[in-house]
């Protein structure tokens, strides 16, 4: 029975085709959302890795965790340098990385910290920052930038960089006065790393040297040399990554930094902040699940309706066989058996299909959105996935399988063939 219904399907290939690119383009498409949905979430909830608590000013969590991890929104407000050396200083405390805020360059956000953050912060699965050319910044005037930051305004080793007073796209008022220096550039992340712009905390105070209450000082201008000799300690900042030494200890060092008497602070769990965040853009998630589950299923109903087709053309076919001995039965399990073909080919050439998208569409999201897409076998529920597709293509074949087994009895005796 399976070499009939090969033969007969070949003799029919070309609606067969037809059937089977309908499967395959939605298992790929299946596959494909599956696989952005899970990379997009691990990225997602790994973009920030090994830090134990993060600390703001008073607020909302999401708030603290959009603009200390993502670059999105502004604090309410800062916290003293007083208080991050007394936080620096606690038992507990194994490092502290220092963030500040509130410029930005052609659009991508200006981060002020030190050499801490390139030496404690990590992503994904515990994974360090790399620089794929070029030093960390060693001058005051000297900056370190993201791979994406490079690749969209072409920025190489010792080029000069005008970043401007706030986080719009347009630079209404710039620090012309004191550029900066690309003196690095770092590898891909895919997470907002890739779009900032690193300087030092006293690169920050230095571009505000001339800067009054958000203004530029009339007449104003200090040359670089001088602005070096100043102190340029900073007086407060936006945010800090902290680890500590034991992780038992985080709730105790969340409550103390929460009850810090010296001002209002905020400390947030990032893994606890980034599943609430993720848990609000899970709608758009289902959203895409649920396309793709119509589009399996407009796949297969494409099935039945080329097997239904196909049987009025078939009819002598039909009685071919029934003259020849083929009972009912044989019928029936001759279009199951052209069903679960049709789909079985649909699935490898969709299958197939999906590793080309992914390949194909790994650069174009990497840089356009910064997400991380790699290609790995199918795991347990891609699997079960296609599973369920092939399930569904045999039972698919059952509905036209029926039909036949009807009527092919009458078809074999009638006079019309």
């Amino acid at each position: 029975m399976i070499g009939i219904a090969w033969k007969s399907l070949c003799n029919r290939w070309p609606t067969a085709l037809l059937a089977v690119l309908a499967i395959a383009m939605s298992v790929a498409l299946i596959l494909t959302v599956e696989k952005i949905r899970r990379d997009a979430r691990s990225s997602f909830t790994q973009t920030v890795s090994g830090t134990d608590l993060i600390i703001g000013a008073r607020s909302g969590a999401v708030q603290l965790l959009l603009y200390s991890v993502f670059r999105i929104g502004n604090a309410t407000n800062n916290i003293s340098w007083e208080s991050v050396e007394d936080i620096r200083d606690r038992a507990a405390v194994k490092w502290l990385i220092p963030i500040s805020l509130g410029d930005s360059h052609a659009g991508f956000r200006v981060l002020g910290t030190n050499h801490d953050y390139f030496k404690h912060y990590r992503y994904g699965a515990a994974r360090e920052l790399q620089l794929s050319s070029g030093e960390l910044f060693n001058d005051v005037f000297d900056a370190v930038i993201g791979s994406e930051v490079a690749a969209q305004l072409g920025y190489q080793i010792n080029e000069d960089i005008v970043v401007a007073h706030g986080t719009g796209n347009v630079a209404l008022v710039a620090h012309d006065q004191q550029p900066f220096r690309v003196s690095g550039i770092l590898e891909p992340t895919g997470t907002p790393v890739d779009r900032a712009i690193h300087v030092s905390l006293e690169g920050i105070e230095a571009m505000h040297v001339d800067w009054r209450n958000g203004a530029n000082v009339k007449g104003a201008g200090t040359d670089a040399d001088t602005i070096r000799n100043m102190d340029l300690q900073p007086k407060a900042v936006t945010a800090l990554l902290v680890g500590l030494k034991s992780r038992a200890t985080v709730f105790r060092e969340q409550r103390a930094i929460n009850t810090y008497r010296a001002e209002p602070l905020l400390a947030i769990l990032p893994g606890v902040a980034l599943q609430e965040l993720w848990s609000l853009v899970s709608v758009a998630e289902m959203a895409l699940m649920i396309v793709s589950i119509c589009v399996v299923v407009a796949g297969l109903v494409n099935l039945i309706s080329v097997l239904l087709a196909g049987l009025n053309e078939r009819r002598r076919e039909m009685a071919v066989l029934r003259s020849a001995g083929a009972r009912p039965a044989h019928v029936f399990l001759l279009l199951c058996i052209e069903s679960t073909v049709l789909t079985l080919g649909g699935i490898v050439a969709g299958v197939m299909l999906h590793y080309v998208l992914t390949a194909v569409g790994a650069a174009y999201l990497q840089q356009s959105f910064g997400l991380s897409i790699r290609l790995t076998l199918l795991d347990t529920r891609d699997l079960t996935i296609l599973t369920a597709v092939a399930v569904a293509g045999l039972f698919a074949g059952t509905l036209p399988a029926i039909q036949a087994y009807r009527k092919s009895l009458s078809d074999g005796l009638s006079q019309r063939l």
